[in-house]
């Protein structure tokens, strides 16, 4: 692999890293566990990893006879995902009672970002992107519609105590 290769890669991962720490940044916002180190890493570390799979495959198509060697890109994605899939459950927390269970959003925002990560990586910087504004409307938006359903709730209550 030549050197403008890895560059582009570099570039990949440093676009994937950005994506992910926009959704890490409001996750800070909303002091939640994992922020924006953590979904720039992750982000980033998907894009890698989906490049190097698809390195890896190449440099194996170059120095052994075609039919020895099957690839398969699903598998990389798979690893990332269970990968993913534990770091985020690191994230999630249940009161002593059992009643509340904190830190599932979290969980979904590094997977997510993970996803991102991929799609840099495999060129679909447009969807990437778009994913990247879907997501933080849709947690800023969630944000505003709790409030206002908390507040909501809590006109109701005070309501039925008199």
């Amino acid at each position: 692999m030549d050197w403008f290769s890895q560059i582009k890669i570099i570039g990949e991962v440093a676009l994937a890293m950005f994506l992910g720490g926009l959704i890490g940044v409001e996750r800070e916002i909303a002091n939640k566990p994992a922020g924006f180190r953590t979904h720039m890493l992750v982000a980033g570390a998907a894009a890698m990893l989906v490049a190097l799979g698809e390195v890896v495959a190449i440099d194996f198509l170059k120095n052994v006879p075609n039919e020895a060697v099957r690839s398969d890109p699903m598998r990389i994605i798979g690893a990332i995902v269970t990968g993913v899939s534990f770091l985020g459950a690191g994230t999630i927390f249940r009161n002593q009672k059992g009643e509340h269970v904190e830190g599932l959003t979290t969980a979904a925002t590094i997977l997510l970002s993970a996803a991102i990560g991929t799609a840099v990586s495999v060129k679909q910087i447009v969807l990437a992107i778009g994913v990247t504004v879907l997501s933080l409307a849709v947690l800023r938006g969630a944000r505003i519609m709790e409030t206002w359903i908390g507040q909501k709730k809590e006109r109701e209550k005070s309501r039925q105590t008199f």
